[in-house]
């Protein structure tokens, strides 16, 4: 009699190879019938939709403002440390040249007006682009479709749904993949150090502005002849110092105060004359000129824990070297401390987020502000910006979170990748297209002919 065998099943787990072919086919025949929907007409939401374009790939593109770039306009008076070559996304200039747009001098450097004016508004004007884009349009949210967020089961197989608001209209759309481009601009961190928004600075939200105001031109009468904090430690306080200086001149009792954090004001400067971005250098040295000369008066190490009103003045308490203390009679303040992300239309889908920098997990550990500057963040794409929710991305300033190490060039790079991987183009999705200087690109209120500079935010 033959003895019995027992056979034990083993399970073969699939190969990283094996998983990724496996996530390729995945990627194959789904809601095909539908738009890839992005989210943001600035200049990387623009970018994935001229790479869309020259896939055959159908898109639709959603804008909160009334045109394309809306958010750049809001500091269209900043100069870019960058020259033109690196603001104009390869696949974006072919398809304008198409419609014989004249391509700016690419050595000169644009401000951010300039940067809508010439490139964005002409790219959203484009044939292949215009029919496809909603301005006006506000996204409330974003889910999959009859599924919340807990919903495991062919999850993957439902198309996504957009829910938004055009002018005051509710509209649903659906679409195949969603390219989250909405940026962090307008959400700015708070002046408290703790980065707690507390209800006495909101309450004097008339005499604070958060980001770069046009203090020499549209904003002047509102800083002339005034006490002005500028809280902040980067290229945007910079800015802000530098123009208030120059309306000083003509307006000498403007009293101009410099809140930071650093323990010492000379960590702000930067390489100065060594570095090697002529523009960003001359930054460091003129503030450090106007502080040595007591045009600004510098209060650091001052780490504010609540601002509050007193009869229309600001108020400042903050602790410094172990103690508290109070700096008072200010009349406005301006505040640059950075921006963070707004997750609040994703609530429904699944996203994975580094819980420090706030940025898409896998890029923490690449653009860690702690380690990394502008450049030397390395390149990245598609696989680093993948989400637990299936052919959902989120790109440009947002995918970094907090960090302001945020490159335009970066993000141009970023949708390429993915913009080739949604189309099946699998090999040049996994190749690394951009190039740099070594330094980094950032921006500043360069004028050429006059020599003067200030800047916005790192990048």
């Amino acid at each position: 009699m033959r003895g019995k065998i027992k056979m034990e099943r083993m399970e073969i787990k699939p190969t990283c190879c094996q998983a990724e072919e496996e996530l390729k086919e995945s990627n194959k025949g789904e809601n095909k019938h539908l738009p890839i929907a992005i989210i943001g007409a600035g200049p990387v939401g623009l970018a994935a939709a001229a790479h869309l374009a020259e896939y055959g790939q159908s898109f639709i593109i959603f804008e909160s403002g009334s045109q394309v770039g809306e958010n750049i306009l809001t500091w269209g008076h900043v100069r870019l440390f960058s020259p033109w070559r690196y603001n104009i996304d390869k696949m974006a200039s072919k398809l304008l040249k198409k419609q014989g747009w004249k391509e700016p001098n690419l050595n000169e450097l644009p401000t951010g007006k300039g940067l809508v004016d010439q490139y964005l508004k002409p790219l959203g004007n484009s044939p292949e682009i215009k029919n496809s884009l909603f301005v006006n349009t506000k996204v409330l949210s974003i889910s999959r479709k009859n599924m919340d967020k807990m919903k495991t089961a062919n999850r993957e197989k439902q198309p996504f749904v957009i829910y938004a608001k055009k002018n005051s209209e509710f509209k649903q759309f659906e679409a195949r993949a969603v390219i989250d481009a909405t940026g962090t601009w307008r959400n700015p961190n708070p002046a408290n150090s703790n980065g707690i928004w507390l209800k006495e600075e909101e309450k004097i939200k008339n005499q604070v502005f958060y980001g770069i105001p046009d203090i020499l031109k549209k904003n002047k009468r509102r800083y002339l002849n005034k006490r002005v904090a500028v809280i902040g430690g980067g290229h945007s306080a910079i800015n802000s110092l530098l123009e208030l200086a120059k309306l000083k001149e003509e307006y000498p009792a403007t009293e101009i105060v410099w809140v930071l954090r650093k323990v010492r004001v000379e960590e702000a400067y930067g390489g100065e004359e060594l570095d090697a971005l002529e523009a960003r250098g001359e930054l460091g040295s003129r503030i450090h000129r106007l502080v040595d000369s007591g045009i600004v008066r510098v209060l650091t190490p001052f780490r504010i824990q609540y601002v509050k009103g007193d009869n229309g003045k600001i108020e400042l308490v903050g602790e410094t070297d172990g103690c508290f203390k109070t700096f008072s009679d200010i009349d406005e303040m301006i505040v640059n401390t950075g921006n963070r992300p707004d997750f609040s239309i994703l609530g429904e889908v699944r996203i994975s987020i580094d819980t420090a920098t706030e940025s898409a997990k896998a890029l923490a550990p690449l653009i860690d502000p702690n380690i990394h500057s502008c450049g030397t963040v390395r390149p990245h794409g598609e696989k680093e910006l993948r989400q637990p929710e299936k052919d959902f991305y989120i790109v440009g300033a947002k995918s970094y979170g907090r960090a302001p190490t945020f490159l335009m060039a970066t993000g141009y790079e970023q949708v390429r990748s993915i913009v080739a991987y949604l189309s099946g183009d699998y090999e040049s999705s996994e190749k690394i297209e951009l190039e740099l200087p070594e330094t980094g690109v950032c921006s500043t209120n360069l004028n050429v002919k006059e020599e003067s500079c200030s800047s916005n935010s790192c990048c």
